[in-house]
């Protein structure tokens, strides 16, 4: 018979030193989420909510906040089960699909991560080109080096650190992006009404579809189900280090762990500790955190997106070249000012450091789930650089490489919401953590809509419609 997701045995000890959770600390609980939230305000969502504002006005303000609710469930789902089982979400479809069917599906989502560092990389490189006029190969390179700086924090193991960097990155961002809002003359009566879901033509559609895919982030919700475990139950990091993720009981480092998934056998052996506190008292507190933290985290980078959208539909609408970031930056300077829209260089800089930065991260988790292969972080961060770079050489206009690879991870979202949903909903790998009813059924609710979206938008793209 499946065990339930906590093994009764698995009672509250003292655990040894450096394992020790801070549950009673709530504030100490809070982060992951925050560097997960960097996915929801890269480069790419400032080139698609630009062009969305600039070129249809508040027409599309209703995406932005269906998806940042989408965003929110579906982050918490992924940290959830982070939490709950001990295991990341690559590592749980690693272990239960086949050879040739795990390879299939880390090629996709290596795809989906090389579209995201490419809109990553190019964003940050627009912007040292706006603020110091470096060419944009230039500007990629520095990007780069300056992103292995910062997983450098992570790679050392100093995971609180990583989210204290990535944070007052977040911060940077969010002044950035938000202050241009502030001195536009927003028309709040239409913004009301661009709540209401509608489009207007073929074209909105796309934008609609680039929106959506650069606000629930495929690789995003990869890697919060790594950051939530890695956080909260560092034993499990710890034990991933060392297992095969076969779904037992395992020993790392002389500490046993009651691992959080069904088993048929276990492993014995003696240790200098008790299993570690994984009981369903400590797991609620962590959940309650953990939802605390996806809330505020989703509702900071929310309100960066739709400013960004207002910003463009009350300032840049109607003005010729705002359907690039260069062009945007430019309208943005003499509608606002110089200081607004360095303002606004700099944020989108932030943007481009951070999320390049958690994109190399999120690569490095698929890779160790999915093929139980750890390709050394610093090593992704050079081979993923390289695409981008390429197309910066080429000469290819970024704006619409930013808009076009968001296409790419919104047809990537159903193969991370699929497994995750079905996951989630396991009573016998989740036990009373498994998602109730109503949640299942918004969650398969959205899985539909996404998917509908994504394959009107293959037909446009396909006819030439689009």
């Amino acid at each position: 018979m499946p065990k339930s997701a906590l093994r009764p045995e698995a009672g509250p000890v003292t655990p040894p030193s450096g394992l020790r959770p801070r549950w009673w600390h709530p504030l100490a609980l809070l982060g992951p989420a925050f560097v997960a939230s960097i996915a929801y305000v890269d480069p790419g969502n400032v080139a698609a909510n630009l062009t969305s504002g600039a070129q249809y006005g508040y027409l599309l303000v209703w995406v932005l906040v269906l998806a940042n609710l989408m965003a929110m469930l579906i982050q918490y789902q992924s940290a959830k089960l982070g939490v709950v089982t001990g295991k990341t979400l690559p590592e749980h479809i690693g272990s239960r699909a086949r050879p040739w069917t795990r390879r299939a599906f880390w090629l996709q989502a290596e795809l989906v991560a090389a579209a995201t560092d490419i809109a990553e990389v190019i964003g940050g490189a627009l912007a040292l080109n706006l603020l110091f006029g470096l060419p944009l190969v230039v500007g990629g390179l520095i990007v780069g080096v300056v992103s292995l700086g910062l997983l450098l924090i992570q790679a050392n193991r100093r995971q609180r650190s990583f989210e204290f960097v990535i944070i007052g990155l977040l911060a940077v961002i969010a002044i950035g992006f938000l202050a241009g809002m502030f001195v536009s003359d927003v028309d709040w009566g239409a913004a009301v009404d661009g709540l209401i879901p509608r489009f207007d033509g073929a074209p909105t559609v796309l934008l609609a579809a680039s929106m959506l895919g650069a606000t629930v982030m495929p690789h995003a919700i990869y890697l919060h189900s790594a950051l939530a475990r890695d956080r909260h139950h560092a034993e499990f990091a710890s034990v991933a280090e060392a297992s095969d993720f076969t779904g037992e009981a395992r020993v790392a480092r002389g500490v046993t762990v009651a691992t959080a998934v069904p088993t048929t056998t276990s492993v014995a052996t003696p240790a200098p500790h008790a299993s570690l506190d994984v009981t369903a008292p400590r797991v609620r507190r962590l959940l309650s955190a953990t939802r605390t933290d996806v809330i505020v985290a989703l509702a900071l980078a929310g309100a960066v997106n739709i400013a960004m959208l207002l910003l463009a539909a009350s300032s840049l609408r109607g003005v010729d070249g705002t359907d690039t970031i260069p062009g945007a930056y430019v309208a943005i300077q003499a509608a606002l000012g110089p200081s607004i829209a360095t303002i606004f260089a700099i944020g989108l800089l932030a943007s481009g450091l951070a999320s390049t930065s958690v994109g190399a991260y999120a690569g490095s988790v698929i890779m160790k789930g999915l093929l139980t292969v750890r390709v050394p972080i610093l090593a992704r961060r050079v081979v993923t650089l390289v695409p981008a770079l390429v197309l910066l050489a080429v000469g290819i206009d970024p704006t619409w490489a930013l808009v076009l690879s968001q296409v790419v991870l919104s047809i990537g979202i159903p193969f991370a919401l699929v497994p995750l949903i079905r996951l989630t909903g396991d009573r016998a790998l989740m036990g009373e953590f498994a998602d109730r009813r109503p949640v299942r059924i918004i969650a398969w609710t959205v899985i539909a809509l996404i998917v509908a979206l994504n394959v009107v938008l293959i037909a446009l793209t396909v006819t030439g419609a689009g």
